[in-house]
């Protein structure tokens, strides 16, 4: 069993997980948007310290890449960065929509939703596999509900055939699956651009 690190700051929530010889230990704080670069390190030492585990001993590194937060994307990022600098280690990263993946049994073919707002969602398709069959894109409330096939996530979403799940115990399962399978690049997804680009693109 590896020694590793992992953050999720990809959302209004917060998740650290730290796994030693078999031993895991996690903290997970449900609402702490726009406090995660304070917050953070005093979180990653809580867990490090809590399996008396020093960075220079993780075999790896990761960090949830998003969609979701754009600026709650890029501490996780950068911060998994910085320790893997540090150590001489690598560092991998599993999107929003993997993260979710990973921990779905179901027989049928699935889609995986995040909450972009203002009517909008993330979205990307799945077969019973969990081989992903459907790229990411950002897709209006109608076109998610047509999709037709079972929708998972961690937030409350009114969506039809559409199941929650606690996403605090989907990192451990998640950063495994990725670490035994093919990894993604540690750098953040953007789906769309930010609401500051936006703005920036509609001026005359």
């Amino acid at each position: 069993m590896s020694n590793f690190l992992a953050v999720d700051t990809s959302s209004k929530y917060l998740t650290v997980l730290a796994c030693k010889d078999g031993r895991s230990m996690i903290e997970h704080l449900p609402e702490c948007a726009m406090r995660h670069s304070r917050i953070l390190m005093g979180e990653i030492d809580k867990v490090l310290s809590s399996l008396d585990l020093r960075p220079s001993e993780c075999d790896f590194f990761a960090a949830v890449t998003g969609p979701g937060s754009f600026t709650g994307i890029r501490i996780g990022v950068s911060t998994v960065k910085g320790f893997a600098v540090a150590c001489g280690k690598p560092a991998f990263g599993v999107t929003s929509f993997d993260l979710l993946a990973y921990n779905i049994k179901d027989m049928r073919p699935f889609g995986v939703v995040i909450d972009a707002m203002r009517g909008y969602y993330y979205y990307a398709g799945y077969s019973p596999e969990g081989r992903m069959t459907q790229a990411p894109c950002y897709l209006p409330a109608a076109e998610v509900e047509g999709m037709g096939v079972p929708l998972y996530g961690f937030e409350e979403l009114p969506l039809p055939q559409y199941t929650r799940m606690k996403v605090e115990d989907c990192l451990f399962n998640a950063v495994c699956a990725a670490r035994m399978g093919e990894r993604n690049g540690l750098h953040a997804l953007y789906v769309r651009k930010s609401q500051a680009e936006e703005n920036a693109d509609a001026r005359p």
